[in-house]
């Protein structure tokens, strides 16, 4: 049996026939008997089987000979599929197959040719399977087909289902965070409203408090006057009681100087004693050779923490770094090796600023929840905690004798706290914005701040009076730092500005700009050269004389957050919001 397909015009419907072929060579072919038992009866029932099968081929070839030729004779847009009959025997041969019923098609076979062989059957018992058959079991197929479609599709249903019930979940949960957000807004607007009422109804008050603030500034300042002149005059009358004759005399005018003292002080008895202004500075005569800082190299990195590193701070007596980061945590590391000698946590957020005592023993952080901590070594716990400022603490500088932390704060106030009262000594107020940086003048009782008011300010822990204001910077001025000698200062802002200011002259001496926002800024222990923290990874060296850039330090990936380099100059270290800080030498 072949398939002959028919080539039509290219409007024309394509279509197949099929045609049996018979075997038409005309010859007769000749076989030789077989004896083998009843062999002949076999022979008899294949040559009849083979003359239905070439009866029933010539017949379907000249049938389909005729349809041929009538569909040819017609227009080629009206041809169309000619489908062949089944005959009786295969539609139950197909059946049987079909259900896998082998044995039953076996006895079928072997009943079926023998019934045929000797004729038991009639012509109509035999012909074709009518078309109605045939398309009940195509039909059954589609509806067996289609029924599979039916569960995947019931399948696809149920997963479109599922996911809309997630969504409109989804939709509902938004749907009620909104609303609570705009009921949480209006309540804000409603309280910012009140709030304002509030401060036009204070206003007066503050201005009249402020007025009383000044005249107790004032009165304290007459007191401290008057104090001197009634020292003075102690100081006269030791004098006159000793030329007097008579040590009853002597033991009274002891008694009324005693009694005297008394009355004048008004400091606690823990309270720390304010150095004299008059100690002599001894880098103010030295001379260090500039350091080569624009030839460093990248030496080691250490991945110190798990978030941004914020601050530095070098012991000042040992080889040792203390690090503070965004992760609540400070840590101590040996330089140059880098090994981990102690870390501590206990702030409630992020470290801002990090400092240690000059005498080596404690250490001091300041933190985003507000508080100052002091950590002892020897103990290896927090020895202090200052709460009394209202926002986040920026920074934290230690006085030069060990006995005096000052920190500065979003509130706008800096804050001198005594180490051995372990109380708040004297609150400063003047700025008009957050203080971001406080660092105390080498050798003396001034102390140096930074304010996002664009302002920086010198103070006199003394009297409590801001005795210096240098305006020049045209953002926040986010760090200050003075160099060895003390007469000079650098400030750094967003704008990436840094300006050095001369504090004997009270001016600006030189500004530089580098373009970029600088976080850090340090002067080189021969003041000749500046070091910046810049915020494209990289630090930049300038000379402080007339601001070129002497050189580029690149390593760090992302902003660079604070500097720090050690005494003798060797090597440079700083810290970055790529969670790492490096050495450089």
């Amino acid at each position: 049996m072949a398939t002959e397909s028919k080539p039509t015009p290219e409007d024309a419907y394509l279509y197949h026939e099929e045609v049996e072929l018979s075997d038409d060579s005309g010859e007769d072919g000749k076989y030789g008997n077989v004896s083998d038992g009843d062999s002949s009866s076999d022979n008899e029932d294949l040559a009849a089987v083979l003359k239905n099968i070439k009866s029933g081929s010539t017949v379907k070839a000249e049938s389909a000979s005729k349809e041929s030729a009538e569909g040819g004779g017609g227009s080629a847009r009206e041809a169309q599929m000619k489908k062949k009959h089944i005959v009786i025997d295969d539609f139950i041969r197909n059946f049987l197959s079909k259900l896998g019923m082998t044995s039953t098609l076996n006895s079928f076979e072997t009943e079926w040719y023998q019934m045929k062989q000797h004729g038991k059957f009639q012509q109509d018992d035999i012909q074709n399977v009518p078309d109605i058959y045939v398309k009940n079991a195509e039909l059954d197929e589609q509806v067996k087909n289609l029924r599979l479609q039916l569960e995947t599709v019931k399948g696809i249903a149920n997963k479109s289902k599922a996911t809309w019930a997630k969504f409109r979940k989804q939709r509902d949960y938004y749907r009620m965070h909104y609303r609570r957000v705009v009921q949480e807004k209006d309540r804000l607007i409603l309280d910012i409203k009140r709030l304002k009422k509030d401060i036009a109804a204070f206003q007066p008050a503050l201005l009249t408090l402020e007025k009383k603030y000044e005249k107790a500034l004032n009165n304290s300042a007459l007191i401290r006057i008057q104090k001197e002149r009634a020292e003075a005059r102690i100081a006269v009358l030791d004098q006159q009681v000793k030329s007097m004759v008579g040590n009853s005399m002597e033991a009274s005018a002891k008694k009324l100087k005693k009694e005297f003292k008394g009355k004048t002080s008004r400091r606690n008895k823990m309270d720390s004693t304010i150095p004299d202004d008059d100690r002599p500075n001894p880098y103010l005569n030295t001379t260090f050779e500039p350091t080569n800082i624009q030839s460093f190299k990248l030496n080691k990195t250490f991945k110190g923490h798990s978030e941004p590193i914020s601050g530095l701070a070098i012991h000042p007596k040992k080889p040792v770094i203390a690090t503070a980061s965004d992760d609540k945590s400070w840590k101590l590391w040996s330089i140059p090796k880098g090994e981990l000698i102690m870390s501590g946590s206990g702030h409630k957020s992020w470290i801002s600023g990090i400092d240690f005592n000059p005498r080596g023993h404690h250490l001091a952080t300041t933190s985003g929840d507000g508080t100052v901590k002091v950590w002892d070594f020897l103990k290896a716990k927090c020895a202090m905690t200052f709460a009394e400022h209202t926002q986040a603490v920026w920074d934290c500088a230690f006085h030069d004798t060990g006995d005096f932390l000052a920190s500065c704060s979003m509130d706008q106030t800096v804050k001198v706290w005594d180490m051995n009262s372990q109380r708040c000594r004297h609150t400063f107020r003047g700025h008009v914005d957050s203080i971001n940086s406080v660092v105390f003048q080498p050798y003396s009782n001034n102390f140096c701040t930074g304010s996002a008011d664009k302002s920086v300010s010198i103070w006199d822990m003394r009297s409590g009076l801001c005795i210096q204001t240098f305006v020049g910077h045209t953002n926040a001025v986010g760090t200050v730092s003075f160099n060895l000698k003390g007469d000079c200062i650098t400030s750094t802002d967003m704008d990436g500005n840094i300006k050095v200011w001369d504090v004997r002259m009270v001016g600006e001496r030189l500004s530089i700009e580098l373009g970029v926002p600088v976080n850090d800024a340090k002067f080189d222990r021969s003041s000749r050269s500046i070091m910046a923290a810049c915020d494209d990874g990289t630090i930049k060296v300038a000379d402080s004389g007339d601001g070129k850039i002497l050189g580029v330090l690149s390593g760090h990936e992302s902003s660079v957050q604070a500097l720090q380099m050690d005494s003798s100059g060797a090597y440079l270290i700083s810290s970055a919001s790529d969670n790492t800080f490096r050495i450089w030498a």
